[in-house]
């Protein structure tokens, strides 16, 4: 029989459950203990559970979230030579209401940002805004605080919550969390994003949808001086101030200038057969010559990244499931551990594929968080060695193993899961597609008067 013997380097005494494994390089200890000394949970005294172990338990968490507490905690404990009784579910409830919100809010905003060496589309950080809709539990205070989404069908089974967040999407596809803001699901995605804009710079084009391809909210985007991209109603009447060589047009939309696009996008299927739409952007850059209308046409679809980032959080990570708190503060802290645990997740993939050639978005994300929640069980790469090793476990298994290449193909829009077990009507072709994309900006007529919007 061969034993395998190894060393592992933690935290002493009743720290020492206190880890994230190879994650803990990028939250180490003197950061959690920054936050919570800034927010004053700095503990007094060395309890059993200290906030710093609570911290990180919560941050675990977000890697396991289809487990209790008292299994993470097990996980956590799992690599340890003296593990000791472990805590009762009372205890770890009790610890959690010790730290409150605001140090893994604090977290959040220190680890938030893009990451190093990102990639830039002409010299412009590449972001995008959108919102999506997380499930709690159905308790009565949450059921108050939240309220469930109404609709002709009734109700939704259980209470939610909205997200809306800025995440980068260049080119590289880092899909690092900038900012984000989240509440009651009643309060729609325009209410939330002026919150938002704390996170914008000069330097930042920010792409969006036509929801919110609205004149006051433009206003108030382009105040923080980020460039803006987004669509809006091909019908929409905008006053035309000068037609351009490339076939865009200069516009005022409210009080901000903006450069209107039409283009014809036709979509040429390998199984035969053709789809054809027509898109209208407007974007507050105006120079036609350094950003040609076509290029901006094509970089509207990286847009679509910021619905991946909300499918590695709600699909990979949750996998569908509703979150766990029963109070609405509980609820609060484990949003934000979540999205710690995602960004330091999305930074250990940057990190790896930084210089190696290799776009962040053939970087497997599933891959990662298996190989994180590896490290956590094994209580590995906890504590930096003298060698460095930047890619670590983690990046090796990312790198090892990438996805293949994107093909330009495009779906159906259907719902893939309907509520009726019964088949829908009619014939639709599921399939997907493999296509040439073809990019034709229209040709504005003549310069016109036109009424305002």
């Amino acid at each position: 029989m061969m034993t395998v013997q190894r060393s592992v380097s933690v935290a002493a005494g009743v720290f020492a459950p206190g880890h994230l494994g190879e994650l803990t390089q990028i939250v180490p200890f003197e950061m959690v203990d920054a936050v919570l000394s800034r927010t004053r949970r700095a503990p007094s005294r060395v309890r059993a559970l200290p906030p710093r172990v609570v911290v990180y338990l919560l941050l675990a968490a977000g890697l396991f979230e289809g487990l209790g507490y008292r299994q993470v905690w097990a996980r956590l404990v799992a690599g340890l030579d003296h593990r000791g009784p472990p805590p009762s579910s009372s205890a770890l409830a009790q610890a959690r209401a010790r730290v409150g919100v605001a140090p893994l809010k604090a977290l959040f905003e220190l680890l938030a940002g893009p990451p190093a060496g990102a990639v830039r589309w002409r010299g412009l950080l590449l972001c995008a805004i959108d919102g999506t809709s997380m499930f709690v539990p159905d308790s009565p205070a949450n059921l108050a605080h939240y309220g469930r989404q109404s609709g002709s069908h009734g109700g939704s089974g259980y209470p939610m919550l909205r997200l809306v967040a800025v995440v980068t999407v260049v080119a590289c596809g880092t899909r690092t969390v900038i900012d984000a803001v989240f509440g009651p699901y009643a309060t729609g995605e325009l209410a939330y994003a002026p919150a938002l804009l704390r996170c914008l710079r000069p330097g930042m084009l920010l792409l969006a949808d036509r929801n919110f391809a609205v004149a006051d909210l433009i206003g108030k985007l382009s105040v923080t001086g980020s460039d803006l991209l987004i669509r809006c109603k091909n019908g929409r009447r905008l006053p035309r101030i000068a037609a351009l060589p490339d076939g865009s047009f200069v516009a005022m939309l409210g009080s901000t200038r903006v450069r209107v696009i039409d283009a014809q996008i036709t979509a040429t299927l390998n199984g035969g057969g053709r789809r054809t739409g027509r898109y209208r952007l407007v974007t507050t850059l105006t120079d036609h010559h350094r950003y040609p209308a076509a290029e901006l046409v094509k970089l509207y679809h990286q847009r679509w990244e910021i619905e991946t980032t909300y499918l590695e959080i709600k699909s990979t990570t949750l996998s569908g499931r509703v979150l766990r708190a029963r109070t609405p503060a509980g609820i609060d802290q484990e949003v934000y551990a979540l999205l710690t645990a995602y960004q330091t997740l999305r930074t250990a993939i940057a990190d790896a594929t930084l210089g190696t050639g290799l776009p962040a978005d053939r970087a497997s994300f599933t891959t990662a968080l298996q190989t994180a929640r590896d490290q956590v069980v094994h209580a590995a790469g906890i504590i930096a060695d003298t060698t460095i090793d930047l890619p670590g476990r983690i990046g090796r298994a990312v790198l090892a193993d990438p996805m293949p290449a994107r093909r330009a193909r495009i779906s159906p829009r259907v719902v893939k899961r309907a509520i009726s077990k019964h088949r829908a009507k009619g014939t639709i072709d599921r399939t997907n597609h493999q296509a040439t994309i073809t990019i034709n900006v229209l040709i504005e007529p003549e310069l016109t008067a036109a009424p305002g919007p």
